[in-house]
């Protein structure tokens, strides 16, 4: 079978670590690393006669979430026990939320300025509070197989992020993930690190597949495994042709097959077998009753809201509009937190030109953090000593690429622009200096003024580096300027 055209639809599932120094239920450290098995009580572990006590803090920043998520915050909450049977799950049960979560129904706008895709509004479909598993270890180093527990995650609170089905590509998911995480970081909710676990992310996608006017669809696959952005793009493309290519040899639909879970192989880069889906009624939900439904003061949700601060998307445009930079470069500024794009205002402000700002900040500025992995707080020259280089740029006292040379040696050096200009050996050409060196070029190169003269423009570069063999201080764009004048005056 060919079909006329197929689309792919895909919902996430995100799980995202809350940044609390202890448990959802219980007293224990949260903290990453920690010898296994050591970060345990009887009530994470589900001992006989223990009970749960609700982490306040962990509540708070679900509702924080929820609202920058645009999400309907339930004035009334409540638990439940989610039941499956898994070695790293000690209770057999998981403490989660079906019916009435903490967060209801929000959205997200995702933008590319790339224009890789079409911007649009993601759905949200709820954001509910549980308590994580442990972790299953398999050693088969020796050929044995042997598998050990550690349940020091067991009872780390997440929020799980549910999206309606509104992604129709791997890009646009990779999208919608990016500012999540910015999101959460700018919250400062989870520290979102994919590697530790923080930050876990599931994918349910199938086809929609167009025949002869009607529709079919494959039968839904969740991914699973997929432990960067990069993979759940790369999961989703590829299991959109593994579905494609299935379909046109069998024709099976969303009618002849149960759901599947599917495993990502980052080596060889495909989807692989799991097992079949479960449905909300195979982990037979009801309510916890060792925990109280929760009622959420209209105050308590206004207070949190107070907190939100600026949004990545608000910021992203204001700083558009307001230091009338691109867009693109907004996004790179907005994507690297809250400290660089401050970072950015200092030196925007200071320097009175958002465009060269942007342009220092984005390039060299971030250049420097990731080729040497470290923070905006490690950048050794503050926004006020960029603010002094960038002035000279301005005021022609330097080129952009002796710019460039200066600014290395303040970060070498840990000096001011003054002080590292003066290191560089690089001294301020006087106009009377810049007026001589013009008229010479002129005089030696007559058949270069011609060819200007007759229209082409550009045979004047041929003159700049000559200018700089004459003093390598002189700024090329300056030299440039002053001879195009003295052509033009001349007649």
């Amino acid at each position: 079978m060919i079909a006329d055209s197929f689309t792919t639809i895909v919902g996430l599932e995100v799980h995202v670590q809350l940044l609390t120094r202890s448990k959802l239920f219980c007293g224990c450290s949260t903290l990453y690393g920690s010898a296994p098995n050591t970060q345990t009580c009887p009530v994470c572990t589900g001992m006989p006669g223990s009970l749960p006590v609700l982490n306040e803090h962990a509540l708070r920043l679900a509702i924080k979430t929820g609202l920058a998520l645009n999400c309907k915050i339930a004035s009334l909450t409540k638990w439940d026990r989610k039941n499956y049977f898994y070695p790293d799950l000690p209770k057999g049960y998981q403490i989660s939320q079906f019916d009435k979560p903490i967060c209801g129904e929000g959205f997200l706008h995702i933008s590319d300025p790339k224009g890789k895709f079409k911007p649009g509004t993601v759905r949200i479909e709820r954001a509910h509070l549980e308590e994580d598993a442990g972790k299953s270890l398999h050693d088969e180093e020796n050929g044995q197989g042997d598998s050990k527990i550690d349940l020091n995650r067991t009872g780390t609170p997440l929020l799980e992020v549910v999206t309606q089905p509104d992604l129709r590509s791997g890009v646009e998911a990779k999208a919608f993930l990016t500012e999540l995480k910015l999101i959460l970081l700018y919250l400062g909710v989870s520290d979102c690190n994919m590697q530790q676990g923080s930050l876990r992310v599931d994918a349910n996608v199938n086809l929609h597949i167009e025949l002869e006017g009607e529709r079919q669809a494959t039968p839904i696959v969740e991914v699973k495994n997929l432990n960067s952005f990069r993979s759940v793009e790369r999961a989703l493309n590829y299991e959109s042709q593994r579905q494609y290519a299935a379909w046109k040899e069998n024709g099976i639909t969303i009618h002849d097959a149960p759901k599947q879970t599917r495993g990502w192989d980052d080596q060889s880069q495909k989807t692989v077998p799991q097992r079949e889906k479960e449905e909300s009624a195979d982990y037979r939900y009801f309510p916890d009753p060792d925990l109280v439904a929760i009622d959420v003061p209209t105050a308590e949700i206004r207070s949190i809201e107070a907190e939100l601060g600026d949004l990545p998307a608000a910021i992203r445009k204001r700083i558009e509009t307001q230091y009338e930079i691109p867009a693109y470069a907004a996004d790179v500024i907005v994507n690297q937190g809250r400290e660089v794009v401050e970072y950015f205002e200092i030196v925007a402000q200071g320097c009175g030109d958002g465009k060269l700002a942007g342009n220092w900040v984005t390039q060299e500025v971030l250049r420097h953090l990731n080729e040497n992995e470290v923070s905006i707080k490690q950048f050794p020259i503050p926004g006020e000593w960029l603010v002094e280089l960038l002035e000279m740029i301005k005021s022609s006292q330097l080129s952009t690429s002796r710019a460039k040379e200066v600014f290395a040696v303040m970060i070498s050096s840990k000096t001011k622009a003054a002080d590292a200009v003066r290191a560089v050996g690089i001294e301020h050409v006087n106009e009377e200096e810049t007026q001589a060196i013009c008229q010479q070029l002129i005089v030696e190169n007559r058949t270069v003024i011609e060819q200007y003269k007759a229209g082409n423009h550009k045979a004047i570069g041929a003159l700049i580096g000559k200018a700089k063999q004459l003093n390598p201080n002189i700024n090329p764009n300056t030299i440039r300027k002053k001879i195009v004048e003295i052509i033009d005056n001349s007649g």
